[in-house]
């Protein structure tokens, strides 16, 4: 099927936080399901501990991914903090050395969707960058295939004023994996512009401006996402930029599809949209089957549609459905 957009990659799966539908989201066992259910790269949002050790956490807030709650150690940890503009009371990675935070085990965040994922709580480690990129080096010997790294800079802007910046960090972990080229198996992603362009001047590495259909970046280097998707918007991303990662649902006004993916092509940017997640709760009207928030949609369908569009890729919590559809789309078939 002849994509409304033409592509400017094959499409590429990655595995959002893992396989992090059928495992606790950014634990090895989550990423390595991911490899085998033939994901093309692994994604770790990554933030950094006390003592300025990259680890995958989607948020620097742990009380929802691990067992903090129950160390009683850590009881005096509990706090309050502000983060870009949301007032958040839990226990936060920067406040743990990595040796405590191996004290602790990952579980699932959304048991009420993925009740049996909670059957791995307790049973793994938060794993660091370094970690991720061993894993991803050693599965690429193993399958043949080439794995690669989709690491996301969470809230660096506030790192880098409480004295923890990221970016020289990540930067550094990157080269010593002799990974700082447009060829290296690494996008780089923030929902932020200023450490994007301050990367661009850093590392070769492909960079993903990410965006939402509301809101703007956190440190105000844009008024809005809006007005970053117009046409004179996605030229400015491209001079730092090799593609945007926009919400999913950017990608439609009801049924009907936006220019988004055609502009983004427009201005020689790559498209790699997010989250395709197969709970009916997380799908569109469309694409839900019965009404139990749990029970799973079509969403081989739903990534369809977007593979439709001409998508350069896309994030996903179900590799095998990702690199279902991804195969189809390289066959021509739908």
């Amino acid at each position: 099927m002849t994509p409304a957009s033409p592509r400017l990659s094959p499409p590429i799966v990655i595995a959002h936080r893992g396989a992090s539908g059928l495992r606790p989201e950014h634990t090895l066992a989550a990423y390595s399901l991911a490899i085998d259910q033939g994901a093309d790269f692994i994604e770790p949002d990554l933030v950094p501990t006390k003592d300025d050790v990259l680890v995958a956490r989607h948020e620097n807030d742990i009380a929802e991914t691990t067992n903090v709650a129950d160390h009683p150690e850590f009881a005096g940890r509990k706090t309050t903090k502000t983060i870009d503009g949301q007032t958040m009371t839990g226990w936060f990675v920067e406040d743990f050395t990595l040796a405590e935070l191996k004290t602790l085990r990952a579980k699932e965040r959304l048991p009420k969707l993925r009740p049996a994922n909670t059957a791995y709580d307790g049973q793994f480690q938060i794993p660091t960058l370094a970690e991720i990129i061993a894993l991803a080096k050693r599965r690429t010997t193993e399958t043949g295939r080439t794995i690669g790294i989709y690491p996301e800079t969470k809230h660096p802007t506030y790192f880098a004023k409480i004295g923890h910046p990221t970016d020289a960090k990540l930067v550094a972990e990157l080269r010593e994996a002799g990974w700082d080229s447009a060829k290296a198996p690494v996008f780089i992603q923030s929902f932020e512009v200023a450490n994007l362009q301050r990367l661009h001047t850093m590392t070769k590495v492909r960079l993903i401006q990410l965006m939402d259909g509301e809101g703007g970046p956190a440190d105000g280097a844009q008024p809005s996402y809006k007005a970053m998707i117009t046409p004179e918007g996605l030229k400015a991303v491209a001079a730092y930029a090799y593609g945007i990662g926009p919400n999913k649902s950017m990608l439609w006004t009801d049924a009907t599809p936006t220019t988004l993916v055609a502009d983004a092509h427009a201005a020689g940017l790559r498209v790699h949209p997010w989250t395709y997640r197969a709970e009916n709760y997380f799908e569109p009207t469309r694409f839900r089957r019965g009404t139990d928030p749990a029970a799973h949609g079509d969403i081989a369908a739903e990534i369809d549609a977007g593979l439709a569009q001409g998508i350069d890729g896309f994030f996903t919590d179900f590799p095998l459905y990702g690199s279902q559809a991804r195969d189809r789309s390289r066959a021509g078939v739908k």
